[in-house]
């Protein structure tokens, strides 16, 4: 962005230190493309951090010293080295975490491959040779980094913002995109294109244009159906923005829609502004799908609701919080100021076709901001 406030990357990777020692750990492996940006700067296809007490340092093999480079000159001096891959990055990473004088590293456990995670910690159990340091063992940690990401710092939330605008300017177009007798692949393109019009890097994920009985399945691709008068047409799609995701669904009739379809509208309709209704720091997850699942529930709709209510939005476009009602398998801790994502109820029947409507929120002191604007028809 041009202007407005710098990623505060020094409190984030104190902050990082300070959670790796409350967690007893000397120090943390970053091999997530996600969390490497979020505590570094750095994106690219490759890369690796290792934090210590005394050091943060980022790992790049040749394509990505330019860019390594450039990350660095934007920092304060001294808060993160550069090591260039001179083998392969797990060479790299043994040889730095040898020389760190840490016996216990932590690791990325959901995104280290078992395969991986087994080659270094055996490289790294055997005697060391050559000075340097004993015996490192690795340990699996989990959401270390997630958890921070999930609450968004004055930085964040400045672009979220900014996407969010860009991405309703674009669903402020998709009228005049719904016509019948266009295909749904005219459509996705022409909403791809209009997304990268508006600024964005690229479509955050695969644009869903799912028109008519093809509106039943909740991730249909686009495909050579044209559009028929009285279909309901889902449209779904984001944008990355300097890095961040930002995530609109819509649901637009060709002309006069069939009246159970209206009604299935109108019910997904009020389920999307009952979950808006009760975001507020200090809900749960499963409480804000509760409010919209027991709309649906009410229309006898409570079968064709079979996703969550909505997710977090960031570097990612799927992250913590998932706003789900499995609190069991999900972390269903109360939300707080900072955090955004999607709520996005649907109802879905085959045969007769579906309806989904997201937007996404913003958490505030005392409930939350709507950040994306675009007039709910139907």
């Amino acid at each position: 962005m041009a202007s407005g406030p710098v990623a505060p990357f020094g409190d984030r990777i104190g902050t990082l230190r300070n959670d790796v020692r409350g967690a007893g750990l000397d120090g943390f492996v970053i091999t997530h493309l996600p969390n490497l940006r979020y505590v570094t700067g750095f994106s690219g296809t490759a890369g690796a951090a290792v934090v210590t007490p005394g050091r943060c340092t980022l790992v790049v093999d040749f394509r990505y010293v330019t860019s390594a480079r450039e990350v660095l000159a934007r920092l304060p001096d001294g808060l993160l080295d550069l090591v260039l891959v001179d083998r392969t990055y797990d060479d790299s990473l043994t040889d730095l975490l040898r020389r760190s004088e840490a016996s216990r590293i932590g690791i990325e456990g959901a995104s280290m491959t078992v395969g991986r995670f087994q080659r270094l910690s055996t490289t790294l159990a055997l005697p060391p040779s050559g000075g340097v340091s004993g015996v490192v063992t690795l340990v699996a940690t989990d959401r270390v980094v997630e958890r921070r990401r999930a609450i968004k710092d004055a930085f964040e939330i400045e672009t979220l913002r900014e996407a969010a605008r860009r991405l309703s300017l674009v669903g402020r177009e998709m009228p005049a995109f719904v016509r019948e007798g266009r295909p749904e692949q005219a459509v996705a393109a022409d909403i791809d294109a209009a997304i990268r019009a508006a600024g964005f890097e690229r479509p955050a994920f695969e644009t869903i244009v799912a028109s008519g009985v093809n509106s039943a399945r909740p991730h249909a691709h686009p495909g050579p159906r044209r559009l028929e008068a009285g279909d309901g047409v889902v449209l779904d799609f984001g944008g990355i923005y300097d890095g961040y995701c930002v995530d609109l669904t819509r649901t637009l009739h060709v002309g006069r829609p069939a009246p159970k379809l209206l009604r299935l509208a109108g019910a997904v309709r009020e389920a999307h502004a009952a979950a808006i209704a009760v975001v507020r720091p200090g809900a749960r997850p499963s409480e804000i799908d509760a409010a919209a699942r027991d709309v649906l529930t009410r229309y006898g709709l409570a079968e064709a609701f079979g996703h969550g209510t909505g997710h977090g939005l960031g570097l990612e476009v799927h992250e913590d919080p998932r706003i789900s009602k499995l609190p069991g398998a999900l972390p269903d801790d109360p939300v707080v100021p900072g955090m955004v994502f999607t709520i996005e109820p649907g109802a879905y029947v085959e045969g007769l076709g579906g309806v989904r409507i997201e937007d996404d929120v913003l958490v505030t002191g005392d409930g939350c901001e709507v950040l994306t604007d675009v007039p709910i028809v139907g």
